[in-house]
């Protein structure tokens, strides 16, 4: 069976996976970029989005494992907009026409809507569903290949706590944000589930990986 998959999901020292105060425009409240900023230093950015440059060490091999083998993914309905984008019909995600993922999107909502076909092979799938039923729908899509869990936070822990993640890996930021959305409130015990490494990066993060054990 096919995995399920979570690659450069970063949190800050206190656990959080973004900020407070979310908007249109600030799409991770008050921690702005800095959670993310070790992933935008990569050559693997600076190909995404079409710049030259870009550092090819250590987090840069982290953040390429994002999409061989993918072949959907889940996120959720803050990783898709803004608060309240349900209410426009116009609103078709923070990327642009052309969005990175490349691959059929399941995004959980408790507002549906009729999917939007994007270019570059990317469709979003609007689910009112629990984490097994969009899975299981999603594994259809993939047609064999892996599942990627996109987030936010709140939709990481719901898989976690469903025991449906094979592969989790977190980089943590070295800053504290103090408040927002945190990733392992009610996880208890999740390690044992998992055999876990570390690697600490020169960009000061540090790269964190759960692979299901025996898997």
């Amino acid at each position: 069976m096919s995995l399920v998959r979570v690659h450069n999901f970063s949190i800050s020292l206190d656990g959080y996976g973004t900020g407070e105060g979310l908007s249109r425009d600030a799409p991770f409240g008050h921690a702005g970029e800095r959670l993310h900023e070790w992933m935008f230093a990569t050559r693997f950015w600076h190909d995404m989005v079409g710049r030259t440059g870009g550092g090819t060490g250590l987090d840069d091999a982290f953040a390429r494992r994002f999409a061989p083998g993918i072949g959907a993914e889940i996120m959720g309905a803050g990783k898709f907009g803004y608060p309240g984008w349900h209410k426009d019909p116009d609103w078709k995600g923070w990327w642009g026409p052309n969005p990175p993922f490349h691959t059929p999107v399941f995004v959980l909502t408790h507002h549906p809507r009729p999917s939007i076909e994007m270019e570059g092979g990317t469709t979003f799938h609007f689910l009112g569903t629990s984490p097994a039923e969009a899975l299981e729908q999603a594994r259809e899509a993939a047609d064999g290949q892996d599942v990627r869990i996109g987030g936010g936070p709140t939709v990481v822990r719901d898989f976690l706590a469903a025991r449906l993640i094979d592969h989790l890996h977190v980089v943590v930021a070295p800053i504290l944000l103090g408040r927002g959305v945190r990733l392992w409130d009610g996880l208890e015990d999740l390690e044992k589930d998992y055999e876990i490494e570390a690697v600490s990066s020169p960009s000061g993060v540090t790269h964190v990986t759960f692979t299901r054990a025996g898997g």
